[in-house]
């Protein structure tokens, strides 16, 4: 069910645009249950110091789906999320590392270089349905893998967080 907050947000990401800096002054608190905390250096916030959003609100931006085999699942699997370079457009992340934080409190180092067109998303479904936590969601950082042999790494495997819940922008 979509709220007037939720409207309120979306109307805010289509009327702006993504990467905007009107969005700054006016992104709505989410309605639903927290799935994404954003912190560190952001000019963007809803809940005191951080930006929070909720699977609608994710689901709002600009989706990408691609398909790719991963280390951890067997065959081809259709992935759907927010591409990584979205959010970081919308924070006005150029540089720096973005430390991503699983429910579990396991954290990796992501580089903002790697968050190009094309590159990781944050991704909400697999094959058409959402991810429980026993499937590694509700998010899951994933890279087009298939794609190029530079994400068939230890290091990009190394980033591919699964049960994300929080990122923190450090510059």
């Amino acid at each position: 069910m979509i709220t007037p907050l939720s409207w309120t947000t979306l109307g805010i990401v289509l009327a702006f645009g993504i990467g905007s800096n009107a969005i700054a002054e006016e992104f709505s608190v989410p309605v639903g249950a927290t799935v994404l905390t954003v912190s560190g250096d952001i000019g963007i916030t809803n809940v005191e110091d951080t930006l929070v959003f909720d699977r609608e609100t994710l689901m709002a931006f600009q989706a990408t789906t691609f398909e790719t085999s991963t280390i951890w699942t067997e065959g081809v699997h259709s992935f759907t999320g927010v591409p990584l370079h979205i959010l970081t457009d919308l924070l006005g992340v150029q540089d720096g590392q973005i430390l991503a934080t699983a429910i579990n409190d396991y954290t990796v180092e992501i580089p903002v270089s790697d968050a190009v067109e094309g590159g990781p998303i944050i991704a909400y479904l697999m094959d058409g349905e959402e991810m429980t936590l026993r499937d590694k969601g509700p998010l899951w950082v994933i890279y087009p893998y298939d794609r190029s042999s530079s994400f068939r790494t230890e290091v990009v495997y190394s980033r591919s967080i699964w049960q994300l819940d929080r990122l923190e922008i450090v510059q």
